[in-house]
């Protein structure tokens, strides 16, 4: 299993200055109308007409359904974890982006290409962990805590990063706090706690710790995984660090969504037990076809329950909303000015670190 560098005592801790967020509303999964062959060729023909007639460009993560990963990558776009959501915003020159995933990388994409049209296939898709993470409640914790470097998760919305001094995503998260901890400088977490306890357990920083979680993360179950690893004794385990730490204890391999799509092409096991989003075995199929890809138990007592591991926000990504915003153009991202001119800075410096890095 791999091992983290953890030191004899923990320094990650829990503030109690910073309660979670009762009012967090999970929806449901919706469901969207199968779609004959011959419909969905229909539609998305439809679509990428309607792409290419406002010069639109679409950025999907590897979290949301196949059919739209695969138009993206079909027609010029982008299939990526949130990281390389952000660049490529900057880099292609198309006048629209059309994010497919939840509100906040509709935000960052805003707020790194301010002239630009920013549009998703629906505005209410969110994020637990920004929801647990309100602004006004996360600015008063940082205030009580001046002497520490703020570091956000990219899962916040526009005014937590705002706030904050690093922004990162996980694949980001270990070398700038790293950076940071070698520079004698103490850690205000936000949101995610596991990736904050994992990230301090690896760097021995000192970590303060919001105590938010990703509802689809949170729900894999240790003692589950050990059932399943005993059916599949030659099978590697993937883990996103956003799973509690008896998960992420049995990992062979811990990281983001793209280190998990390269382990399974890179390793060299053909069998492998994947801790996230069910959204991602799209992705691994597609590059690794021969490999079987077996889902890491959420619930239930059963050794071979399966996984229910898929975000409802992400789920509300479809090829029929896709068209209808193209159509009406009315989920568009704004963002005030002020907040967007403090969040970009944060960003910024962490798109220049990982140029370096």
């Amino acid at each position: 299993m791999t091992q983290s560098n953890a030191p004899s005592e923990s320094l990650a801790h829990l503030s109690p200055q910073a309660p979670r967020n009762p009012a967090v509303t999970v929806p449901e999964h919706p469901q969207w109308p199968v779609l004959a062959a011959g419909e969905k060729a229909e539609l998305i023909a439809h679509i990428r007409t309607l792409m290419a007639q406002q010069n639109a460009v679409l950025v999907a993560h590897y979290y949301t359904d196949g059919d739209l990963q695969a138009l993206a990558e079909d027609s010029g776009g982008r299939v990526a974890d949130s990281l390389e959501m952000a660049r490529f915003g900057t880099e292609t020159t198309a006048e629209t982006l059309i994010v497919c995933g939840v509100r906040f990388m509709g935000e960052t994409a805003k707020i790194l290409n301010p002239e630009k049209r920013v549009l998703m296939p629906d505005l209410a898709a969110t994020c637990s962990l920004d929801e647990g993470c309100p602004a006004d409640a996360f600015s008063a914790f940082c205030d009580a805590h001046p002497d520490r470097k703020v570091v956000v998760y990219a899962n916040t919305s526009a005014a937590v990063k705002a706030r904050s001094d690093w922004v990162v995503t996980s694949s980001i998260a270990l070398p700038v706090v790293e950076h940071l901890h070698t520079q004698g400088e103490k850690i205000l977490w936000a949101p995610d706690k596991h990736l904050g306890r994992y990230v301090q357990r690896v760097t021995g920083a000192d970590v303060l710790l919001w105590d938010g979680a990703c509802v689809v993360h949170e729900e894999f179950k240790g003692f589950a995984l050990e059932r399943v690893r005993r059916l599949h004794p030659k099978a590697a385990v993937l883990v996103h660090p956003e799973s509690p730490d008896e998960v992420v204890d049995q990992a062979d391999v811990i990281g983001s969504t793209t280190q998990l799509i390269r382990a399974v092409v890179d390793r060299p096991e053909q069998e492998f037990i994947v801790a996230t989003d069910a959204g991602i075995f799209w992705k691994m199929q597609q590059l690794a076809p021969g490999k079987k890809l077996i889902p890491a138990p959420t619930a239930g007592e059963g050794a071979t329950c399966e996984s229910c591991a898929h975000c409802p926000w992400m789920a509300m990504n479809a090829l029929q909303n896709l068209a209808q915003v193209l159509e009406r153009g009315d989920q568009e991202i704004h963002i005030p000015e002020d907040i967007r001119l403090r969040a970009v800075t944060p960003i910024q410096r962490m798109l220049d670190f990982a140029r370096q890095a």
